[in-house]
């Protein structure tokens, strides 16, 4: 036989014995609380009136289980009598604490947020909410996509009839009340027996019970803020393929105006079904809420699900981070399946990591994030780039230009249903705050679109200022975008604006612009071909991006790595038979790449040295001054490019200072290939094109690349020097030079010559010396034109 449940007299004493105690200290919370709220109300506040609603203080769950455990059970089995308990028991406590203190004639009575470990699956998202958690306490996490305004609800009204010169009273107990359904309660706090709290019905009273009319005392009438939350599933966190789940969570007293669109909050609350004026409907399906009690701030990265380290993930981080090519290590793990780009892969692992966003003494917010866009030819794994950056990035979202709108992106103001006012709701980009948005189509966006996130790449705010609305969202978020040129291909012959055919205020926007091309090569495009070939035949059903092993003969291998230590926790083994190149020798695994970047992102605030400030302003100045028609603006802004990628690499090394070298200058070698389509620094290649779609380090491709020209799909070898050549470079100056230079233009089919091909007996920088005299010859980067 089931015993009987607790009534609120016995609920209120055993409550009152636990915050009595002296082993939790709560009757100092309450004192503290009830204090605070006392200053708050004699003091006016310029920050809102939350700060003069209800008191309010936190009972930790874990503190009642260790006190009492069957109380704790209740408390989250049944939680709307026992917190009516509660709060009554802290009122108590806090009465005699404050003699002075006095819920009615403050207008608001102690509240108790419940907060901690509710255990028994309660923890729980928007989709996890169903039948069993109905009436139960939850915690719910999730991301705040739509607020009301909030909204004063009529709790007592007070009415008064000239005629009779009475006053009369009535309380107003709706579906959303927390006491519905309850035991009714006496004015000493007594239940009253077979009764209980039933919702308001009937009409608002304007005549009394003769006929007489009444007048409402506002004055004297008893009002509730009021405000309803949205609150969606987390992107990162819902399945693949299916739509995040999203549900109303009622706030009231001093937890209204706690959020806004874009926040990521955790909700305790009692979720009920609300039911309708009309009762059960035929069907018996009610909408379902959260009535909310506590309300807490998540914080960007409290989503991920990597935060948990343990001290062998530790010591192989150390390890990692102290290696001279960890930056190549992390670009080959980041996109093992994708062949080749090389630079592009570093600079993907550089945006993962992100510089450190400053918030100067005056207001102004300098951006941490990294944007980067790809443009170039069909298939040439753009597309794929940003897959991966989905699956390894903590917070990411994807969307597309095509299906995308520009508050769709940012934010919108739209009329709730039920109550026809306007409130605001989150876009991509705000709810992405704190990580990625991917932006695939970057080039089928319409012009309007595109300009409402000129905002969000450099302030990284979303301001509105519609419909009588005036509100700034965070939107800290990263931009990784591709797109395909104007002409269908990339044209060479054309300015690269005119390829991109976008402005040059959102082009500056970009810390990273690559030029992609697909060129045909018989050699590499074998390479490619076999490398896509493994990747199809080891993969198992079901796994990720990364290309899966063969076990083959040597099944054992896993069980040795084992033996081995954390071996096969971090690193992928190499494919057997990968002989293309030597780009797959050593990758890590996906879950502790992901672990190594939210480390290094979170745990590492680097700071400039005075070398690398002297370096930085160095390097400025010189792409200044190559800065001319056919190459990118230089502004302002590429300065500060310059600053993140060297932070981003310091966070890569883990290092808390950025140096010189090699900082600045692995900074620089990346910005310079997007630039100028040249590998600066690169020990084993002295130039690339804007197009490799081969490693730009392999050596065995540059040398079968060696007099190619990237504006051709297909070249031969010309330019090859002979014995002859070489013997009038000996015996001339640099006259013989330059005649080599021209020799070697005359015989370029298309008017172009690539000089980091041609002459490789002579280092670059005597090259592009001598050409800059010839005449009739255009010199961009590494290129010379015919005039």
């Amino acid at each position: 036989m089931a015993s009987a449940a607790p009534t609120h007299a016995e609920l209120r004493v055993r409550f009152e014995d636990f915050l009595r105690s002296d082993r939790f200290g709560y009757d100092k919370r309450i004192d503290a609380a009830v204090g605070l709220h006392a200053a708050n109300s004699r003091t006016p506040s310029s920050g809102g009136p939350s700060s003069q609603r209800a008191p309010r203080f936190v009972l930790d769950v874990g503190d009642l289980r260790r006190s009492d455990p069957p109380l704790a059970g209740g408390l989250v089995r049944a939680p709307l009598p026992h917190i009516r308990a509660l709060e009554a028991a802290a009122h108590e406590l806090a009465s005699e604490l404050h003699p002075g203190y006095d819920s009615k004639r403050s207008g608001s009575k102690i509240r108790c947020a419940v907060d901690g470990t509710l255990g028994g699956g309660l923890h729980v998202s928007p989709r996890g909410l169903c039948s069993a958690t109905l009436r139960r306490l939850v915690a719910l996490e999730g991301v705040v996509t739509k607020c009301s305004a909030v909204l004063p609800k009529l709790r007592r009204s007070v009415h008064y009839c000239p005629a009779t010169g009475q006053r009369d009273a009535r309380d107003y107990v709706d579906a959303a009340d927390a006491e519905l359904g309850l035991p009714a309660l006496d004015a000493s706090g007594v239940e009253v027996p077979d009764k209980y709290v039933q919702a308001t019905g009937g009409s608002y009273p304007t005549q009394d019970a003769n006929g007489n009319p009444l007048e409402t005392e506002h004055g004297l009438s008893e009002y509730a803020d009021h405000q309803r939350v949205t609150v969606q599933e987390m992107p990162e966190r819902a399945p693949v393929g299916q739509l995040p789940r999203s549900v109303d969570v009622l706030v009231g007293s001093d937890l209204v105006d706690r959020c806004k669109p874009g926040d990521r909050i955790r909700v305790v609350g009692v979720h009920r079904p609300l039911a309708t004026a009309n009762g059960a409907t035929a069907s018996g399906i009610f909408k379902t809420v959260v009535l909310g009690n506590h309300l807490r701030m998540l914080g960007k990265d409290a989503s991920s699900r990597t935060g948990q380290f343990t001290v062998d993930d530790l010591r192989e981080i150390k390890q990692i981070g102290a290696r001279s090519d960890v930056l190549d290590l992390l670009g080959r793990s980041a996109a093992p399946s994708i062949y080749g780009h090389r630079q592009i892969k570093r600079a993907l692992v550089l945006q993962l990591l992100g510089g450190c966003g400053r918030d100067l003494d005056n207001g102004t917010h300098l951006r941490g994030d990294i944007n980067i866009l790809m443009v170039g030819d069909p298939s040439t794994a753009k597309s794929q780039i940003l897959r991966t950056a989905l699956k390894v990035a903590p917070l990411a979202i994807s969307t597309t230009g095509r299906g995308s709108s520009g508050v769709g992106l940012t934010a919108a103001v739209t009329t709730c249903p039920e109550t026809g006012e306007r409130r605001l709701e989150a876009g991509a980009m705000v709810l992405a705050d704190g990580g990625m948005v991917c932006i695939d189509e970057f080039d089928k966006m319409g012009e309007e679109d595109r300009v409402a996130i000129h905002e969000v790449m450099e302030q990284q705010t979303v301001t509105i200022a519609k419909a009588g609305i005036h509100a700034s969202l965070n939107a800290r978020c990263s931009v990784l975008a591709a797109a395909n040129p104007v002409y269908g291909q990339y044209d060479k012959r054309r300015r690269p604006q005119e390829n991109i055919g976008l402005p040059d205020s959102l082009l500056s926007r970009f810390d990273l612009l690559f030029v992609v091309l697909d060129m045909l090569d018989p050699g590499n495009d074998r390479k490619i071909a076999g490398h896509v070939l493994r990747g199809h035949r080891y993969r198992r059903p079901g796994t990720g991006v990364a290309p899966e092993t063969f076990a083959g003969d040597d099944s054992d291998y896993d069980e040795e790595e084992e033996n081995n230590g954390r071996r096969g926790k971090v690193w992928d083994r190499p494919r057997s038979g990968d002989d293309a190149s030597d780009d797959q020798d050593e990758v890590l695994r996906q879950d502790f790449l992901k672990k190594y970047v939210h480390y290094a992102k979170s745990r590492v605030r680097p700071v400039l040295t005075d070398a690398a400030r002297e370096a930085i302003a160095t390097h400025y100045t010189d792409m200044r001054s190559r800065m001319d028609e056919r190459t990118l603006p230089i502004t302002a802004r590429s300065l500060e490019t310059v600053i993140r990628l060297s932070t981003a690499h310091a966070r890569a090394r883990l290092s808390r200072i950025v140096e010189a070298e090699p900082d600045v200058s692995a900074a620089m070698e990346i910005l310079s290939f997007a630039l100028y389509h040249e590998n600066k620094n690169s020990s084993d290649v002295k130039s690339a094109p804007a197009s490799e779609t081969t490693p730009s380090h392999d050596k065995e491709k540059q040398q079968e690349d060696a007099g190619q020209n990237p504006a051709k799909k297909s070249r031969i070898d010309k330019d090859a020097p002979d014995p002859q050549e070489k013997d009038d470079r000996d015996g001339g100056g640099p006259e013989s030079i330059k005649t080599r230079i021209i020799r070697a233009l005359e015989e370029a089919t298309d008017g172009e010559l690539d000089l980091t091909t041609v002459l490789t007996d002579l280092d670059d920088e005597t090259k592009l010396r001598e050409a800059q005299g010839l005449e009739d010859t255009y010199l961009h980067g590494n290129v010379l034109y015919h005039l």
